[in-house]
């Protein structure tokens, strides 16, 4: 393992083109023997946030930069599978925890194939994030060298950034009156710091440029919007009856759950490092896959593998946000879901008004749920009389403990 500075010669740096690693280049090359730094951008479906990412990274000291999309991967192998799991961590649909391993997955390729000494990052020494880079990293190059900047420099602040920045010319979107913390990917958009680091202070919702992704509830139309989404196995494929592969389906949805004011979430969340955080997120698109899912689960999964399911869906979801996607158990859950899906193939209906995510209604070829069993009108399939002998067994437990304490004069 190379760890003197003046050894390493090439650096391959995850480069976002935001503060963090805008800065990074010209800090590397005067802090580290003026190594060749090579960009690699993750496209997971930031949109704007790439305009003019490569000449930034050249103009501030890159060498050359590698801007993969990355996108369908991210959503096919990573997003749609917790969701096929259900897998929530405090309510957070994992909006940058899914985000990191394909990122890092394709930083540590990059790595080889351009024969680096040590890989960039630029996470701060508060966040989840520098674990999931460099546990990600680690599954595939266990003796690079990663340097963490936020661990070794002076600066303190994003405002001492932002001076950084200044002082040697690196051009940024953000000003020290408007930089809120934000990670913008196809599935969400997070916000922290600011005025959201006091958990008394109401997120501006309808401040103009607060939110990107949609609008506030109380914005929202005052007519309902209904959609439906068909699932295969518990994959979304189509759109009101339109075949979609994911980038479609979760770029159709994040419109139209934008639109109604759906998947706004401000939650105090518990981080990985053991601080807790206080962040809004938009998740318009995963809000109604999430909701859409599990209702066709409803009906589809039989309650022993619908309630041991939720079980594993906690599991995972601790897995995801604390790094741990590239380990044997999260690669077991994940089996174990799959299989569950092999009859969660069906359609669901949903009403989106003013934040609300409400069911219209669903159905299946493999539905489990059997109306003349159900209903509570006469039938002549469900014999009530059988009740009886089931009352009689399941109940012998709780009547011998009775009389166990009778006989004993026990209260």
């Amino acid at each position: 393992m190379i760890n003197e500075k003046k050894e390493i010669k090439k650096v391959v740096l995850a480069y976002s083109g935001g503060l963090d690693t805008s800065i990074i280049i010209p800090w590397l090359k005067e802090n580290y023997n003026n190594p060749e730094i090579i960009a690699v951008s993750g496209n997971v479906g930031q949109a704007s946030e790439l305009e003019g990412l490569e000449e930034k990274a050249i103009k501030t000291g890159a060498s050359k930069i590698y801007i993969e999309d990355l996108t369908k991967e991210f959503l096919d192998d990573y997003v749609f599978p917790c969701v096929q799991a259900g897998a929530l961590y405090e309510d957070y649909m994992l909006g940058t925890a899914f985000a990191r391993p394909p990122i890092a997955k394709r930083i540590a390729e990059i790595a080889v194939k351009e024969n680096a000494d040590a890989i960039c990052h630029g996470c701060t020494g508060k966040g989840n994030d520098q674990v999931r880079f460099e546990l990600a990293i680690k599954a595939f190059l266990p003796d690079i060298k990663i340097i963490a900047p936020w661990r070794e420099w002076d600066l303190k602040s994003r405002e001492d950034e932002i001076n950084y920045a200044e002082a040697h010319n690196v051009p940024l979107k953000i000003s020290k009156e408007t930089n809120y913390s934000k990670d913008k990917n196809i599935w969400h958009l997070s916000h922290e710091g600011l005025d959201l680091e006091d958990p008394m202070n109401e997120p501006q919702y309808n401040k103009k440029g607060f939110l990107e992704m949609g609008v506030s509830p109380e914005m929202a139309p005052d007519k309902p919007t209904y959609v439906k989404i068909f699932f295969e196995k518990g994959i979304p494929t189509k759109i009101n009856g339109k075949e979609m592969d994911s980038v479609e389906v979760v770029s159709t949805l994040n419109k139209l759950g934008g639109e109604n004011g759906i998947g706004i979430l401000d939650i105090v969340e518990n981080r990985l490092v053991g601080m807790k955080c206080r962040g809004v997120y938009e998740t318009p698109g995963g809000a109604i896959l999430y909701k859409a899912h599990n209702i066709l689960e409803t009906i589809c999964l039989d309650k022993e593998t619908a309630h041991y399911k939720a079980l594993i869906a906690q599991k995972l979801a601790e897995l995801v946000y604390n790094a741990q996607w590239f380990t044997p158990l999260t690669e077991a859950i994940l089996s174990f879901v799959k299989t569950t899906q092999k009859t969660v193939t069906g359609e669901v209906t949903l009403k989106l008004y003013k934040g609300n995510i409400i069911n219209a209604g669903v159905c299946s070829e493999y539905s489990l749920y059997d109306p003349e069993i159900a209903t509570f009108d006469e039938d002549e399939v469900y014999n009530q009389k059988d009740a009886d002998g089931f009352i009689n067994l399941y109940g012998l437990p709780t009547t011998v403990y009775a009389k166990m304490k009778a006989k004993n004069n026990l209260k």
